[in-house]
């Protein structure tokens, strides 16, 4: 785990590195103190992924209020 202090390079890189991670740590054959440097790390890489999470939910929010619109099926030519 030599990079604990970098940032992730992508939320898909972040989401791997935790998978293995709590693969490790399921494993039980982690010693205790590198068992808590991966829960640490675990933690940092869960609030990355969350904060990501949050920066493309307001992304998409944006977009649907910019371009989304209601569906109406009155008006439409070639209706009944």
């Amino acid at each position: 785990m030599s990079n604990n202090t970098n940032a992730p390079e992508s939320f898909e890189g972040a989401m791997a590195e935790l998978a293995q991670l709590v693969s490790q740590m399921e494993s039980g054959q982690l010693p205790l103190e590198a068992s808590v440097a991966a829960y640490a790390r675990g933690s940092e890489l869960v609030k990355y992924c969350a904060a990501q999470l949050e920066k493309v939910e307001s992304q998409v929010k944006v977009l649907e209020s910019d371009m989304l619109k209601p569906f109406s099926a009155e008006g439409g030519e070639g209706d009944q």
